[in-house]
């Protein structure tokens, strides 16, 4: 077993019901990647996530996170994660935009302390980090969708992650500012070194910036660098993901099932 896994997915299958959601996923994020995870609707991405964030447990194999087992894993401060936000928060919720951020502090200081100028601080380094720093004082209800998603990016940062994994966060970000927020993310992976796991439809953009992608339909059909990727033609994508691969490509619909 490698130092630099962050994440070991080794032999995972999970079902709902009487369906397979997963089947025999094998996967691994060194320390550094920046993996883009894509495939179908329905193909188990989001479901995988959950796998590796504890939230459902495998029926087959196992998953490790920073070289302990998922079971024995408690340094949950080490892990920030950021989900489809912006498609459904609540734009009347009557919080600033740094006591959003300020939250993402209780996994470290615990849930019924006081936060203190150290942590509003922190709180601003990282709304700096995503350049939402001048916003600190605004209602998160009104921002964008692309200024909530970076709101809730730097809540994630706050308690210094090392592994950034993200849902779909695209989903409800208007399309001009969807590049920016990939540059974000990018900047982040190269600059902060964080590295990153980002479920996605936008093959297109997530090759740009992402340093490895894996193809999941149920399975991994593919796992390896985004230059790899890339040079693969229309046939070999179709081929990879059981059916047009068009119908993937900078698809912001929401309401998926076990994707």
């Amino acid at each position: 077993m490698g130092n630099d896994k962050i994440i070991e997915v080794d032999h995972v299958s999970f079902k709902y019901d009487a369906e397979w959601i997963v089947q025999d996923v094998d996967l691994s994020i060194e320390k550094g990647q920046f993996l883009g995870l894509v495939g179908p609707n329905g193909s188990g991405k989001s479901t995988l996530i959950k796998l590796m964030l504890g939230l459902v447990k495998p029926d087959q194999g196992n998953i490790r996170l920073f070289g302990r087992e998922l079971r024995y894993f408690d340094q949950w401060q080490e892990v920030g994660f950021v989900s489809q936000k912006a498609n459904s928060f609540n734009s009347g919720f009557p919080a600033t935009v740094l006591e959003v951020v300020k939250t993402g502090l209780v996994s470290r200081i615990g849930a019924f302390r006081f936060f203190n100028r150290k942590h509003k601080e922190k709180a601003l380094e990282a709304l700096r980090i995503v350049e939402m720093d001048d916003y600190a004082d605004s209602s998160i209800g009104e921002l964008s969708g692309g200024q909530q998603q970076r709101v809730f990016i730097a809540r994630a940062l706050v308690s210094d992650p090392a592994l950034l994994i993200l849902d779909e966060p695209t989903v409800g970000v208007d399309a001009k500012h969807v590049a920016d927020f990939y540059d974000l993310l990018a900047r982040l992976n190269r600059e902060q070194g964080i590295s990153l796991l980002m479920v996605t439809h936008d093959i297109g953009t997530i090759t740009e910036h992402a340093t490895h992608v894996a193809c999941m339909n149920k399975s991994v059909h593919f796992h390896g660098a985004s230059e790899e990727y890339k040079g693969f033609d229309e046939g070999n994508l179709n081929q990879l993901y059981g059916h047009s691969v068009q119908q993937l490509t900078h698809n912001h619909e929401h309401g998926v099932n076990h994707s």
